[in-house]
Parts: C-alpha cells; sequence; structure tokens
C-alpha cells in the first residue's frame, strides 16, 4: 500500500477516535481504513494502536510516531503550498543569460518585469560563449545565434539577416566590394558563433543563395570587439543590423552590398522544459515575445 496514504489514514483514525469516523472522513472504507493501519504496524514491526470494542488509543511508540508522522505529513502540505504557489505566481530569482549583441533590447524588458513582479529577482548574466544551461542553472537565455543543443526549447521572438559593413576609411584605402565574391579579397573580420564558419551566405536580388570563402585577420566570439575594430578601420564584418544601428545613422560605418541579402537568423529565447514551465519563466517568456513583436522595426532598419 502507498505508504503517504497510509500515514494519512492512521493520523485520521488517532484524531476521530476510532475507524469508522475516519472512513466517514476519508471517504473510505472501515475495512480500507483497517487494512492501512495494519500495513504500517507490519512494516513498523509494532502495534501503534489499542483496540476496543468501543474505541482506540494509542500505544507508548504510536503516540511518538503520531507526533513524528503528524509533521512529516504537514510538512508535504507545506511544500505543496510553496511549489503550487511559485507555479501560479511570477516569484523567486529568473537566471538570465544573454549575448552583448541582444542585451540593448532585453534590459528595458527586465526593467519592466521586475516592476511588473516585485516578488520575483532576476540574475542577468551577459556573454557570448555558449553555457551549459542546465548545468549551469540558467532559466532562460536570450541570443542571437542558434545555440548547438537541440534539446532545448526555442521561442522565436523576431528575425534579422546579417548586413556587411565597414569604415569608410576602410573603403577608402581598400575600395568598395560591388559583388560577394569580392569580400575575397578583403580583410573579413568573423564571429566565432557564425554557423557558416568562414563562407559568409546571401542571397542575391531573385532571392538564390550566393555563397563566399573569405578570410581576415581577427576571429572572435564577441560582437563588440568586430564592431571596435571596424570602427577602426581594421576589416569588413557581418552584424545584425541592431547592433550598429547608431553607427550606420552617424556615418561611423558604412553599409555595402545592400542588395545581397544576409542569411535569415532570429532572435531567440532558449529554455529547458516544455512542461510544468515555472510561473516567472513562462510570464517573462510571453512579456519578451509581446516587446519583440511591437518593435519589430529594430530588425527591419534601412541604411
Amino acid at each position: 500500500m502507498d505508504r503517504l496514504t497510509s500515514l494519512t489514514v492512521f493520523g485520521r483514525v488517532v484524531e476521530c477516535g476510532g475507524f469508522s469516523a475516519a472512513a466517514r472522513r476519508l471517504n473510505m472504507s472501515t475495512t480500507m481504513v483497517s487494512n492501512h493501519v495494519q500495513a504500517l504496524e507490519e512494516r513498523l514491526g509494532v502495534r501503534l494502536l489499542n483496540r476496543t470494542t468501543r474505541k482506540v488509543s494509542l500505544t507508548e511508540i504510536g503516540q511518538a510516531y503520531y507526533q513524528r508522522s503528524s509533521q512529516i505529513l504537514a510538512d508535504l502540505e507545506e511544500a505543496d503550498r510553496v511549489a503550487g504557489a511559485l507555479q501560479a505566481t511570477p516569484q523567486g530569482t529568473l537566471r538570465l543569460h544573454s549575448s552583448m549583441s541582444v542585451i540593448r533590447f532585453l534590459a528595458p524588458i527586465v526593467s519592466e518585469f521586475v516592476n511588473l513582479y516585485p516578488a520575483v529577482s532576476v540574475d542577468l548574466t551577459v556573454g557570448e560563449r555558449m553555457v551549459d544551461m542546465v548545468e549551469e542553472g540558467f532559466d532562460l537565455d536570450v541570443r542571437s545565434l542558434p545555440l548547438p543543443d537541440s534539446s532545448l526549447i526555442v521561442r522565436r521572438l523576431t528575425s534579422w539577416r546579417n548586413i556587411v559593413c565597414g569604415s569608410p576609411g576602410y573603403f577608402e584605402r581598400h575600395g568598395t566590394p560591388r559583388r560577394p565574391d569580392d569580400l575575397a579579397r578583403h580583410n573579413c573580420m568573423r564571429h566565432a558563433s557564425y554557423p557558416f564558419g568562414n563562407e559568409w551566405r546571401f542571397e542575391d536580388p531573385d532571392g538564390e543563395p550566393v555563397s563566399v570563402r573569405v578570410d581576415g585577420n581577427l576571429l572572435t566570439n564577441s560582437q563588440e570587439t568586430l564592431r571596435r575594430l571596424a570602427l577602426d578601420g581594421r576589416g569588413l564584418f557581418i552584424p545584425p543590423p541592431f547592433l550598429v544601428a547608431d553607427d550606420l545613422r552617424a556615418g561611423r560605418l558604412v553599409r555595402v552590398l545592400e542588395e545581397y541579402s544576409g542569411v535569415e537568423f532570429a532572435i531567440n529565447a532558449f529554455y529547458p522544459h516544455r512542461h510544468h514551465v515555472s510561473a516567472k519563466v513562462r510570464t517573462f517568456i510571453d512579456l519578451l515575445a509581446e516587446r519583440f513583436a511591437e518593435h519589430r522595426r529594430w530588425m527591419e532598419l534601412k541604411y
């Protein structure tokens, strides 16, 4: 028999003063109540109750066992209550990881979230490395490039395409590429997480795929480092447009090959489990999706 059920039945017998009264309280037959108590006694090898035709009473061992088992059942009920509350209402600590390229969009959403749900605290880590979400205990990872772990659940937030850009000074010294093939003669600085390695991929004006193998003197997992060196005129790179929007507007960087679209990527929210997602995670994901839908123009900027 189920041990927890037997503990519950035993407690009701003690509290009600008899098997019949406990059976009525539990909506169970008197025989079944007796069987549960007998199963406990046989498991323990002791007598818990003294039985007479009129009433039952606790033995000395039964008294000690009742006190401890009552506390165990009360603790279980409290644990159930806490788990239910955490599942129903956002609270606790939300552990987030994000790549630097999307933090400008994520930060205001975090601010809104903690204002809406004061019972939640946010532990946010920003970095370019690929984290092991389960091993490191992250609830959510928001980034602009795919993760290699296909077991994670993915919530697509918005799509985006790479653009090719460099500084005006770089193009003055090295010329402006007109076709993707021209990139083979330029210093093309690469992001380590770009999924196609040193093969930059595009779509031509007719939507046909075009690719070119590139080379350069920098390979890094830091978009900000690529941006900084491009601003200094060291080479070309293919950032998300939202990363360099201000630089393009100010003329510090110049977009080239505009008629060739980069491969479509997405900003995604990754999380480990689909079922029984906690309220804090579920609510934050919903807020992310809502805000990115409102501000999709970030990803569709034209320069």
